[in-house]
């Protein structure tokens, strides 16, 4: 069965969305209440939130796929609103970036924001002055993305599930599982028939997920999404035995691992080729196989975090796992 492109799939929701808002498809009072899962609490919601906020680039695509624009009142996180896919970044249409960078309790207060979503190290930070808890003081709900949740709380090993989890809670809070059920479903008939595809392998490709720094790499560990997509692919990350999420460590275990491939994550001031350009200059690195054969793919970040572009990239993963 021929299933349709992502990019066919993020456009058909948008539609679905606009038609749904006009025929009070979000004003479904039966719906409600609804009570969602995040991370570890539980969220009971009366009715859809109305002045909603979302952080970063991927958490707002989550919410632009569901055709979420019309109940939320900006964004932050995002330097650049050209970062938002094609697809759906007319749908932002004015909405206001009230932050480039992670916003204070007085940007969501100034907004009238009530409900943010965000996640731990995406707008959330543990100690840090904008939480669940401390939002709730004022009325403002708090939605965690899934994948941020071992910054708080024992979490299983990312899969492509959590974020399929993420959108099917964000249809729950909004009141259209429907669409959230069509998308996930979409993104899953896609991915299955890719990865049927897939030759078979004795072994997965070696995989090292090179984020940022010289001295000490960033990286993504058992609890990233990178970890995830890279399974789905056909690979194994070299380091998914390190129980963290994003997270630094030192070269030798890169080094002694030996990666066929290497996937950098574009995003800042320092740009794919030149990470590429500092591993393939560096003697330290000259008999890992990546570097010897020089298998650098690049994911933006966008790509590499939970959101609508995770299975596109899986795709673009298993061509250079397949490229020799």
């Amino acid at each position: 069965m021929r299933h349709l492109s992502i990019a066919a799939i993020l456009l058909a929701a948008s539609t679905a969305a606009a038609a749904g808002h006009e025929s009070g498809e979000h004003e479904n009072a039966d719906h409600y209440p609804v009570t969602v899962t995040s991370c570890d609490r539980e969220v009971t919601f009366d009715a859809a939130p109305g002045r909603a906020v979302s952080n970063d680039v991927n958490l707002t695509e989550m919410m632009l796929a569901l055709g979420l624009a019309d109940h939320m009142v900006g964004y932050t996180g995002i330097s650049d609103r050209r970062s938002i896919d094609p697809t759906l970044r007319d749908a932002l249409g004015d909405l206001p970036d009230l932050s480039p960078d992670y916003p204070g309790k007085e940007v969501l207060l100034g907004a009238d924001a009530d409900f943010y979503f965000a996640g731990w190290n995406y707008g959330l930070r543990v100690g840090g002055d904008v939480t669940p808890e401390t939002l709730g003081e004022f009325g403002i709900a708090v939605y965690e993305l899934t994948e941020s949740c071992i910054h708080i709380m024992e979490k299983s090993k990312s899969t492509i599930d959590d974020m399929y989890a993420d959108l099917f809670n964000l249809g729950a809070i909004f009141g259209v599982p429907e669409r959230a059920e069509e998308l996930v479903a979409g993104y899953k008939a896609d991915l299955a028939d890719f990865q049927a595809t897939l030759p078979a392998r004795e072994e997965p490709v070696k995989v090292f997920v090179y984020d940022s720094g010289d001295q000490q790499p960033y990286t993504a560990g058992r609890y990233a999404m990178p970890t995830a997509m890279i399974e789905a692919a056909g690979g194994n990350n070299i380091l998914d035995d390190v129980a963290s999420s994003w997270v630094q460590i030192g070269w030798e275990p890169v080094i002694e691992r030996n990666p066929e491939v290497i996937v950098i994550v574009n995003y800042g001031e320092v740009t794919a080729e030149q990470k590429a350009d500092f591993m393939r200059n560096n003697p330290a690195f000259a008999d890992i196989p990546a570097v010897k054969n020089n298998r650098f793919v690049t994911l933006q970040y966008v790509e590499a975090t939970p959101g609508p572009r995770n299975i596109a990239a899986i795709k673009r993963l298993a061509a250079a796992f397949a490229a020799e």
